[in-house]
């Protein structure tokens, strides 16, 4: 079973891009963020076309997250049922394995702004509230996976030396994160030895792509109970080559599990 996460920065602009992977790859499942769409723009028949069912919740220009999975999804829940929020960050849904049911939760995860902003305050009090939520379903479902843009770079080897900003690296930011790992969850990329300066996110400007001055901060993490299953993770940098592509890449993790 393939695990792949994704933000397209614009559903509707990059849905060409998206079906083409989709189509050359052999994903099961695809946590999609920043669809910048309302839920009735989003392109369910065109997923369908290539098997797959979908959960979303979408708004208008921002945000917006998505799951797609080749088995039918239950038991959905859209946002964050412990911190009420108008945006539209976060979706849950069960699909069932060979190995019990799964939960599956697509995340984009606040920005920050900038360290003295009000939005720097809202991401850590959105983490603090993700997870209270996470702890909760993992008691529910030990097979638990959280797949997005967590706009946080956990480690000093997830920056490229370059990078002169403050946020998306600060402290807090950090910790917030690594409580994530603190309810037993495992960064999946970072079960394997990986090449050094493997990046995820690379900023539209000063050639950021073509100089590979990048940040990791899309992540798949898995349970414990999931731990065990994961055989590989990569981050699939080819379609940050794409013409008019996202700023961000694919990262898919392999798992030795199958649909029931």
């Amino acid at each position: 079973m393939k695990i792949a996460t994704w933000n397209v920065n614009s559903l509707t602009v990059r849905l060409p891009q998206v079906l083409a992977w989709l189509d050359q790859h052999s994903i099961d499942i695809l946590c999609i963020q920043e669809l910048k769409q309302v839920n009735e723009k989003f392109p369910k028949d065109a997923f369908q076309e290539l098997g797959y069912d979908a959960v979303w919740t979408g708004q208008k220009t921002y945000n917006g997250v998505a799951i797609l999975s080749r088995s039918s999804l239950e038991d959905v829940i859209v946002n964050n049922p412990l911190y009420p929020d108008t945006q539209q960050r976060l979706i849950t849904a069960t699909c069932q394995t060979s190995e019990g049911p799964m939960r599956v939760i697509c995340a984009y995860c606040p920005n920050g702004s900038a360290l003295d902003s009000d939005k720097y305050n809202y991401k850590l009090e959105w983490y603090a509230a993700l997870n209270q939520f996470v702890e909760a379903q993992m008691k529910l479902f030990p097979n638990l996976t959280i797949c997005g843009d967590y706009n946080i770079a956990p480690e000093d080897r997830d920056v490229h030396p370059k990078y002169t900003g403050d946020i998306l690296i600060s402290p807090k930011e950090r910790a917030a994160m690594q409580a994530l790992s603190g309810l037993g969850l495992s960064d999946s990329f970072r079960l394997f030895d990986q090449e050094e300066k493997l990046f995820s996110w690379w900023d539209y400007r000063m050639m950021g792509f073509r100089r590979n001055a990048g940040l990791r901060i899309d992540h798949i993490l898995l349970s414990p109970s999931l731990t065990p299953h994961c055989t590989a993770c990569v981050i699939d940098k080819a379609p940050r080559g794409n013409e008019q592509p996202s700023d961000h890449a694919p990262v898919v993790a392999t798992l030795s599990l199958s649909f029931a």
